[in-house]
């Protein structure tokens, strides 16, 4: 379905592009603008069904474009957000994972941005409710530790395995032929394994699953 986005670019050529395409794409950009200020400003006044912006942007130069999103994401915790970003910061997909609620949320490099049909498929899933964090950032959380599934037993990589497929604890409890208690506590050793400590659990699974393709 056609969203209303509100979107935060500093660059006129960048902004101007992802304008196109997503209007392209069937959707409504209720707001384009340049700075951390006018984002909280359109997306009070416009009541969008996502926000996609950039981190760094005036007036400060530095992370304003994602302290905004997280401002905005405090005042509405049903606001989905995606954060664009040049370079790969830990700590900026971190406070973006951290935000404790299971509403959409996304962290993309702007490199993402040419491979226009996945760019858009990452719009349309984070304004659906889905974590969307980029391969290559996620690769980095996980570069400090190594072989982090070297550390799981033969049935805790069972379940990562039928994690990985979308299965939720029930259905993963149903396959293996035991009790959707002892499934929690295997994804829960899991998530612990892993290290992965940002963000609720729904945040946690999505990385601990890349964890899992990526090995």
């Amino acid at each position: 379905m056609p969203l209303t986005v509100v979107l935060a670019e500093d660059s006129p050529l960048m902004r101007d592009g992802l304008v196109g395409v997503l209007t392209r794409f069937g959707h409504e950009v209720a707001a384009a603008v340049c700075d951390a200020d006018a984002l909280v400003a359109a997306a009070r006044e416009h009541r969008p069904d996502i926000v996609v912006t950039d981190v760094r942007m005036p007036p400060g130069h530095s992370d304003d474009g994602l302290r905004a999103a997280i401002a905005l994401r405090r005042e509405n915790p049903a606001l989905p957000v995606l954060v664009l970003s040049q370079y790969i910061e830990q700590s900026y997909a971190a406070h973006l994972l951290d935000l404790g609620s299971d509403s959409g949320v996304g962290y993309l490099l702007k490199d993402r941005v040419s491979a226009v049909t996945e760019f858009v498929d990452a719009v349309t899933q984070v304004a659906a409710g889905a974590t969307v964090v980029d391969p290559e950032v996620v690769r980095q959380l996980l570069n400090r530790r190594q072989d982090p599934l070297r550390r799981l037993t033969p049935r805790e990589r069972e379940v990562l395995a039928l994690m990985a497929e979308g299965r939720a604890n029930a259905a993963i409890a149903r396959e293996l032929y035991v009790t959707e208690a002892a499934v929690n506590k295997h994804v829960s050793s899991i998530l612990q394994k892993l290290e992965l400590h940002i963000g609720g659990e729904g945040h946690r699974r999505v990385l601990a699953v890349l964890a899992y393709l990526r090995a």
